[in-house]
């Protein structure tokens, strides 16, 4: 299964989400190719901030080698599932897709932990550490469920 992880810059929520579940899948012997993007093309090629690199260290998982990519609409046709973090980036990314959008492969990533909510990932880039943690947090829990969701279905 392919999974592609989409935030607006591609340099905080979505390179977290990209490497926490290749981290929990890998220790659950799942055999997922976990990619990610932003909708935006300001960050293209940077590394992941420096807090969400930090964050993700602080929990064992190594984000400094992935580099930010603009998401474009044959990323429908690549991807079996594309979770979003907030429902800005949902809808640019419908915009992006065009007539490739597909409402079944796209969704936001909190809604595996609350369901039909349509809850967004607050985007850290303005804040301070304490909120790179908050995000880090909602990410593991929602990759933990696809995990367990995915464990379930083989």
């Amino acid at each position: 299964m392919k999974i592609l992880m989409v935030c607006l810059g591609n340099i905080c929520r979505s390179p977290l989400a990209e490497g926490i579940l290749k981290h929990k899948a890998e220790a659950a012997g799942l055999a997922l190719q976990v990619d990610s993007a932003g909708t935006n093309g300001y960050h293209v090629g940077e590394a992941p901030h420096r807090l969400s690199q930090k964050v993700a260290k602080l929990n064992g998982i190594d984000i400094c080698q992935q580099r930010a990519r603009r998401f474009v609409a044959e990323d429908f046709d690549r991807y079996d599932k594309i979770y979003v973090m907030a429902d800005d980036v949902l809808a640019d990314m419908r915009r992006i897709a065009g007539k490739k959008y597909n409402a079944a492969k796209a969704n936001l990533l909190l809604n595996e932990i609350f369901p039909g909510e349509n809850r967004s990932i607050t985007d850290p880039w303005y804040g301070t550490e304490p909120g790179y943690h908050e995000v880090y947090q909602e990410i593991d829990a929602a990759c933990t469920a696809i995990v367990e969701k995915t464990l379930a279905e083989k």
